[in-house]
């Protein structure tokens, strides 16, 4: 049995500026079915990192001569490319039995299968058992019925199995497989965050998130449930990947990292072993958290914690409220920053426009609370109704969503008006605030000239690749 993951041609973010991520998710699943199942072939093909259109992606797979094909499947944004690779890979052969899962189409299981012919399979929700599972009913010949967390179709019908538990201990899982793309592990990297010939990994030290933002995929996806690597797992997973591959900086891909014991302990680890002298890595948490974790901040800038994106959304408490941001107020966002900047970790803050009661001179207070705030770098988005999310729910309830072409569902395309303005009122709306901030002369003279070397970096880079000529071109 031959198994072929695939991480389709796609692009990237470019508010992030220029990066290729290594594909987790696949490198994921690879090793642990690699792990239930020895005796079965894997391949994996990144298109990023080997530089690969769909017309060498269509000859790869060919000469693979897989059974089974899966695609990553990340974002919303790029649920096309996925079923692009699928549609390319029974072409090849019909025989080929094809796989996709992620939140997108965990969310869309039905309507995938039922307009998508080209899609065998949806794994819904945690993947590592029902993939697994699924194999060994395609090695066998027989109908995967009983596979939970599988979506299928069987004689013209489809056909959702339950749900599946998520897995209890998360320690128990092997490092993900970074042997796949061994060759390619120097073609992964981060321009914004690092230099260019700095190695990028990504570790994920938990799984979920406790809070319910109606905006927010992760929490549904996880069914409100947040799991816990050990740090000393994390810590071997970071030094694995730095020992073997030369990895120097890792970006913690929790959904939230919760601050507190663990953390600190994880922080602790990565200094006794030396490697907080050697690896950097970026995060994802609450204001809240920080200002209630206050103390242990020194603890992870020492241990290599260079890079906090904290999510502000807006100054509004009914939009906050909307939003279901409990904890997010004011006072700790200000808090949040001035703590980050005393500790030296540079402080990405995000915030949202778009919401439903949203006008222009509440989101013109947005973008005075984005200066007030002041973060070391601002990140704006258009609220996004992705599936699975309470906001998709009441939007297709309410008629709300205006462009279906899933590929703009990228936080930088307005996909909805708000009660006053139009799609492009907020397309327009956006543009200004990345202008307000960016172009703030005072703000850009001292990122150029700032203490901070990532800050400098960020601002001679934001400037030379054209931000705003691109944001334009969005309208």
């Amino acid at each position: 049995m031959r198994i072929l993951f695939i991480e389709p041609p796609k692009e990237f973010w470019f508010i992030l500026g220029e990066y290729i991520p290594p594909p987790l998710g696949i490198l994921t699943l690879a090793a642990y079915l690699k792990s239930k199942n020895p005796s079965i072939e894997i391949e994996v093909i990144d298109c990023q990192a080997e530089g690969l259109d769909w017309e060498k992606l269509e000859k790869r797979i060919e000469q693979c001569k897989p059974d089974i094909v899966a695609s990553s499947g990340l974002s919303t944004c790029n649920a096309y490319t996925v079923l692009k690779t699928i549609e390319i890979t029974k072409k090849i052969s019909p025989s080929i039995k094809t796989v996709i899962g992620g939140q997108h189409f965990t969310a869309l299981a039905d309507e995938t299968l039922r307009e998508h012919k080209s899609v065998d399979y949806i794994v819904r929700g945690e993947g590592e058992d029902t993939l697994t599972e699924l194999v060994r009913k395609i090695e066998a010949g027989r109908p995967p019925f009983g596979v939970r967390g599988l979506s299928f179709r069987h004689e013209g019908e489809v056909i959702h199995n339950p749900d599946r538990d998520l897995l209890c201990e998360l320690d128990t899982l092997p490092f993900p497989g970074y042997n796949y793309v061994e060759e390619h592990m120097g073609k992964y990297y981060f321009s914004l965050m690092t230099e260019n010939d700095t190695r990028f990994a990504i570790v994920e030290s938990s799984r979920g998130c406790p809070h319910s933002c109606s905006y927010c995929t992760q929490w549904r996806f996880w069914k409100a449930n947040q799991r816990f690597k050990s740090p000393t797992r994390v810590a071997d997973e970071i030094e694995h990947l730095y020992n073997e591959y030369g990895s120097k900086f890792f970006w913690l891909t929790d959904d939230n990292l919760e601050l507190g014991p663990r953390i600190r302990t994880l922080g602790e680890e990565l200094i006794q072993r030396g490697l907080s002298e050697e690896v950097t890595w970026f995060s994802q948490t609450r204001c809240d958290s920080i200002v209630e974790n206050r103390d242990l901040l020194p603890t992870l800038r020492k241990a290599g914690n260079i890079w906090m994106l904290v999510g502000y959304d807006s100054p509004n408490t009914d939009t906050l409220h909307s939003f279901k941001r409990g904890g997010i107020n004011q006072v700790n966002a200000k808090q949040s920053i001035d703590l980050l900047r005393a500790n030296n970790i540079f402080s990405q803050g995000t915030f949202i426009i778009g919401e439903r009661k949203d006008t222009h001179e509440s989101i013109s207070a947005t973008r005075e609370y984005a200066d007030e705030l002041d973060p070391d770098i601002a990140t704006f988005m258009a609220l996004t109704p992705f599936p699975g999310t309470e906001v998709y729910e009441e939007a297709v309830r309410n008629n709300w969503i205006k462009d279906t072409n899933w590929s703009n569902y990228d936080m930088i395309h307005a996909i909805m008006p708000t009660e006053t303005l139009t799609r492009a009122e907020v397309q327009e709306e956006l543009f200004k605030c990345y202008q307000d901030f960016f172009g703030s002369w005072s703000r850009r003279f001292q990122g150029y000239f700032s203490d901070n070397q990532i800050t400098r970096r960020i601002y001679n880079y934001l400037s030379k690749k054209a931000l705003m000529i691109r944001l334009r071109s969005l309208f």
